[in-house]
Formats: structure tokens, sequence, C-alpha cells
């Protein structure tokens, strides 16, 4: 027996062994045409290498039966292919919803999040706050009494006291769910944290922009706010840096937010996992079809950029994307 005689038995059990796996994975899978076309086509090769094996010991083979076998290959394997493609098809679109979905939740599992924020501010605002105003005007009214001097000064820390507790209620209902915010939109909501946060540290926060007063849908307005909060809150704990610079543009219906300061950096693949909320904050942004990127590395500073629509629609591939997928959901259909 010859060597090629050889590989064509080895070659004959092969196909043999993979119409067998084909076989057994019909029941396990769905794609039942996908593998019966696989198991035509292996057991045509494999009947089309025993008549080159017989031809080989001298049989003779009508050239009429190499000519159908060589069809139901031909046939076999282009089946094989437009159930491959249809195969492909179909997981995009499973993975064109899984994706749907999980922004869908997302967006809801935020915008539950900001419902709270804002029910437990005006909690905050609406019930503890006027009844810390009215101890300080009932202690207020105690320094018109004849007071010694000992009395008078617990009395003014009280209420010194009571003036800090009401700042820091104000405070905590506006990280809560800024006013500012809801009522004049990003940019003021923006500068007015840039504001307080220069007052409270030193550091220098230039904030650009060439909007005024333009309005965007609210749940975009909240995700945009809280991701450059976190940002410059992550510069001020983490990066000890002294300039962070903030650009806000809207550029044919995208708005672009470009951020960076001159910290010590940080790597990305480590930050991840200490709670610096990178991950959050680029969750945030997906679920308004957007992508958060960051540029930093040990001692050279950080910036990061990303950019939504304004109507906080998915970006231009994805709706590219998606369109093909509808065209060929139309097209199976038609078939």
């Amino acid at each position: 027996m010859s060597g090629v005689e050889i590989l064509m038995i080895v070659t004959i059990v092969l196909q043999l062994i993979a119409a067998a796996i084909a076989l057994m994975l019909i029941r396990e899978t769905k794609y039942s045409a996908l593998w019966i076309s696989c198991i035509i086509t292996l057991l045509a090769l494999s009947t089309e290498r025993t008549m080159q094996l017989l031809a080989f010991d001298g049989h003779n083979i009508p050239p009429l039966t190499y000519a159908w076998v060589g069809i139901l290959v031909s046939v076999s394997i282009s089946i094989s292919v437009i159930c491959a493609r249809l195969l492909v098809n179909h997981v995009d679109r499973m993975s064109h919803h899984r994706r749907l979905l999980e922004n869908r939740l997302l967006t809801a599992v935020l915008r539950t999040e900001e419902r709270s924020r804002a029910s437990f501010s005006r909690e905050l605002h609406d019930g503890l706050g006027p009844l810390l105003s009215s101890a300080k005007m009932s202690l207020s009214s105690l320094s018109k009494s004849e007071l010694n001097d000992k009395e008078r000064l617990t009395l003014q820390n009280t209420v010194a006291v009571i003036d800090e507790a009401i700042r820091s209620l104000r405070e905590i209902s506006n990280n809560l769910s800024p006013h500012v915010l809801n009522s004049f939109g990003l940019v003021r909501g923006i500068k007015n944290f840039v504001d307080r946060s220069v007052a409270l540290h030193d550091v220098k926060i230039e904030f650009v922009t060439p909007l005024r007063d333009e309005r965007f849908d609210s749940n975009i307005e909240v995700i945009i706010y809280r991701v450059v909060c976190e940002l410059i809150n992550n510069s001020l704990k983490h990066s000890s840096c002294t300039t962070i610079n903030i650009s806000l543009k809207l550029n044919n219906g995208r708005i672009a937010v470009v951020y960076s300061d001159n910290g010590c950096g940080f790597s990305y693949k480590e930050s991840i996992n200490i709670g610096m909320g990178l991950s959050n904050m680029k969750s945030r942004i997906s679920s308004l079809g957007g992508s958060l990127r960051f540029n930093s590395k040990p001692g050279c500073g950080m910036s990061a950029y990303f950019e939504v629509s304004e109507n906080g629609n998915i970006p231009q591939p994805a709706k590219r994307k998606q369109r093909r997928i509808k065209r060929l959901e139309r097209h199976g259909k038609k078939n």
C-alpha cells in the first residue's frame, strides 16, 4: 500500500469522525440545517476519496459517478456556507438585541438612582432644613434675654453649629440632586460645581465652552454632569494636581467633553480595581451610546474624552450596523 493510499484512508476516517461529531451537534444545538449540510458534505467527500482509493486498486469507476459526487460536494458546501452566513447574521442580531437590553437596563438603573437621589434631597431640604432653621430662630430669640458671658458664649457656639449644619445640609442636598443643573442646565451646573471645588481646594480649574443656556434631555445632562464631577473629584483626591482643564463643545449634534489634569497620572488596569469609579463612569456614558477613553500613565497627568449624541442616540457606526441587521432580517423573512 502506497503512502498516498494511506493518506486517503486517514482522510476518509477523519471525515467520518467529523460527520459523527456534526451528527451529535444536531441534538445539542438548534442549528440543524448547518450541521446536516456539513454531514452531507463530509459523507460526499469521504465517498469521493473512497472512489479514488478504489481507482488506485484498479477498479473501474464510471466518470458519471465522479461527476454526480462532485456536484453533491459542491452543492452541500454551498449550502453549508449559506447556513453559516445565516448563523452569523443570527448571532449578530442576538448580540445587538442583548446590547440594547443591557443599555435599557443600565438606563433604567441610572434613572431610578437619580429619582432616589432627588427624593432624598427633597426630604432633607424640605424636612430637616426647616427644623434646623426653626431651632436657629428659637435660639436667636434667646440672645435678647439677659444672659451671663458663659451662657452667651454657649448660645453663640450653638447657633454657629446649627449654621454649619444648615450649610452641610444644603451641600448634601445639592450633591444628591443639583438644583442649578435642574433649573439652569448643564453649563451652569458644571460651572457651579467648578466654583465650589475651587473655593474648597487649592487648584486652578479652567472650564471652557461656547455653550450658554442650551438645554438637553435631562438624562443626558445628569449623566454628563455626574461624570464630569466624578473626574474632578478623582483628580482632587488622587492626582495631587494643580491645574484642571475642561472643554465642553457641541459639534454636529454630538456633545463632546475633553478633560485633563497635570497630576501624578495612573495605570488604568490598576485603578479599575481600587474603586476610583472609572467603570461606573464608562457605564454611564455607555448608557447614552457613547464611549469614555482615558489616556494616562504614572507621572504624566491624565486626560479623558467622551462624546454622546445630544438626543442620547446610539453613535453612527452602531446605527449603520443596526440598519444592516434590519436589512438582513427583512431578507430572512422573505426567504
